[in-house]
């Protein structure tokens, strides 16, 4: 198969889940011998600090890409990683540009868009030059263009989505919540992002830190800090992401117990690190795919209560109550995201949760017990299989019933009818034919 992937979200180096689930799917049909490209922005090096910063995020994460050539008229960059090609563009105006030309060069079997496309803009590109051809990755709920969560609801969107050849959803829950506001049953499929076993779990009687994953606003930062602030005896960790500001960055350095995490190639090495996993969400999460890989080496996780969170969770302890962000103001900041107002938060729930799992040692090896139990559960059933299996059986939206598809229908009708309208048929069918 040729499958070509879009996202207004760079690739090199990957911006969150999203990024990294599609990665690995991309990176295991290559390996299977199918021609996979991704179009997508890179990074703005606008200025040496921030691209000083590119650079070392790209080495903090061991990224091994090779450079193949730069195409100077549409202003990208043509990148090999892992046997996948990164048609990388600096300029996001072009991105649209980029895309419709490799479609048209490159003919895919099937385009695959992300939801980091906000306006939908790829996805309107991607429909009219591959029509019939495109399927919808599911991931991010505030990116999709219906529901509540959206960040910019619009019924032109949702037509888009619903004018897909099929949507993938990355858990049940995104599925449900896809079902109800779009109308439009997805398949569920879960990113193959844990690796191979063994995993190995970390030891219970550690001490280590009380970890906060992509620290910023959306991801609940103000709980973390609060918390912080709450038991300066124990340590904290952040780690910055795709959604951390330069503000967020100052209010973390101005706390002494906590460290700031470096980006590693596997999160495996932060959460080696990691006794206690915060994950505040404040806004409605598609499937909190660290919450799952945090549970495979036995690290309990306090979560909010907040969409695909509880679905990642699995029936284990500690799924907190938030204040959900309910709106957002017209700015938005240096990572291209509209600015939430954030709601106070009542941090009791969960500092008497911290406090339980910190200080009471059985608890803690019970709940450590119990989240490496349910990830073991779950995770040796997600396998990349299952998306190179669902590309090959799908077929373009609008195609015909394969003939064996549509004799079989034809057939399940025909056994409905009643005595009196079979050989009313039988009769016509004759006719037509010319055998009275």
């Amino acid at each position: 198969m040729r499958i070509l992937l879009t996202a207004n979200a760079s690739y090199v180096p990957p911006r969150g889940g999203s990024t990294r689930g599609n990665l690995v799917w991309l990176e295991y049909l290559a390996a299977r011998g199918h021609d996979c490209r991704v179009v997508a922005p890179s990074l703005a090096a606008d200025t040496p600090e921030r691209s000083a910063r590119i650079q070392a995020e790209i080495e903090q994460q061991e990224i091994h890409v090779q450079h193949v050539r730069t195409d100077h008229k549409l202003g990208f960059d043509v990148l090999n990683k892992s046997g996948v090609t990164v048609y990388s563009v600096a300029d996001p105006a072009r991105l649209r540009d980029v895309l419709r030309q490799k479609i048209q060069k490159y003919q895919p079997d099937w385009v695959l868009v992300s939801t980091e496309d906000l306006g939908q803009t790829l996805l309107r590109e991607a429909l009219a030059a591959a029509p019939g051809r495109v399927v919808y990755l599911a991931h991010t709920p505030q990116m999709f263009p219906f529901g509540p969560a959206s960040l910019n609801p619009n019924d032109a969107g949702k037509q888009l989505v619903l004018d897909t050849a099929a949507v993938v959803a990355i858990g049940n829950q995104t599925a449900g919540y896809i079902e109800q506001h779009l109308g439009r049953k997805p398949v569920v499929i879960h990113p193959p992002i844990y690796g191979k076993p063994p995993w190995e779990r970390r030891d219970p009687d550690r001490d280590g830190l009380i970890t906060l994953i992509n620290a910023s606003a959306v991801k609940g930062i103000s709980i973390f800090l609060a918390l912080a602030r709450r038991f300066p005896q124990y340590a904290f960790g952040a780690l910055p992401g795709w959604g951390t500001t330069a503000g967020d960055e100052t209010a973390l350095a101005e706390l002494p117990n906590v460290k700031m995490l470096r980006k590693v190639k596997h999160i495996e090495a932060n959460l080696r690190r990691t006794k206690i996993l915060l994950m505040p969400a404040l806004w409605y999460e598609g499937f909190g795919l660290v919450v799952m890989e945090a549970m495979l080496r036995g690290v309990p996780v306090l979560a909010s209560n907040m969409g695909g969170l509880v679905e990642a969770k699995a029936g284990t302890h500690y799924v907190l109550p938030v204040r959900p962000i309910e709106k957002y103001t017209t700015a938005f900041d240096e990572n291209r995201m509209p600015v939430p107002v954030i709601p106070a938060q009542d941090i009791e729930p969960w500092a008497a949760a911290l406090e339980e799992l910190m200080e009471d040692r059985a608890l803690y090896r019970r709940e450590s017990d119990a989240a490496y139990k349910a990830a073991m559960d779950f995770v040796p059933g997600v396998e990349a299989s299952r998306f190179e299996q669902f590309l090959e059986q799908l077929r373009p939206a609008g195609e015909r019933q394969p003939r064996a598809a549509g004799l079989a229908a034809a057939k399940h009708n025909i056994a409905g009818l009643t005595p009196a309208k079979r050989a009313l048929l039988l009769k016509k069918l004759r006719e037509k034919s010319g055998r009275n």
